[in-house]
């Protein structure tokens, strides 16, 4: 009597299990960049990143550019390429679109970084508010952007 061969489950992709632990361990760090912020600063950079993945279910978070003066990094949210970074002075949080001079923008929501040939930013002051729904349609028109141009892809270095 022939036995018959087991059925193997499809492996995962390599680097796929390294991958979701590098996304969580992102994820805690900027959890605590914002914990760490506190105050209005905290409140608002909670809302972008509430907002980022409004817009894109399949956006992914890092934390980039880590280092001892910077050891919770900068946020960055990414998908076919960096979207936007969004980093906390002590006046504005600001968001820095990787590729913005290339979108368009007819709510006028960039307002500093705006001589450059790449970049574009959004700076919120203590007590503005930002149009989330011209917001969300901006960090769509990123994700087109990267997938439409072949923007290099992120290599996922979160902290772990």
């Amino acid at each position: 009597m022939a036995l018959k061969p087991k059925r193997s489950e499809p492996k995962p992709k390599p680097g796929a299990e390294a991958e979701r632990a590098t996304a969580m361990a992102a994820s805690r760090l900027i959890d605590e960049r914002i914990r760490s912020l506190g105050g209005w600063r905290a409140d608002t950079l909670a809302e972008i990143r509430r907002l980022i993945h409004d817009a894109d279910r399949d956006i992914m978070e890092e934390c980039k550019w880590i280092k001892s003066s910077h050891p919770l990094g900068v946020p960055v949210w990414s998908h076919a390429g960096i979207v936007c970074t969004g980093e906390a002075y002590k006046l504005v949080v600001k968001l820095t679109f990787a590729r913005g001079a290339s979108l368009a923008d007819p709510r006028r929501l960039f307002n500093s970084s705006l001589d450059g040939n790449t970049r574009r930013a959004i700076d919120i002051r203590e007590g503005e508010v930002l149009d989330a729904e011209a917001f969300k349609a901006l960090i769509q028109a990123a994700v087109a952007e990267n997938l439409r141009s072949g923007a290099p892809k992120s290599q996922g270095r979160g902290r772990t």
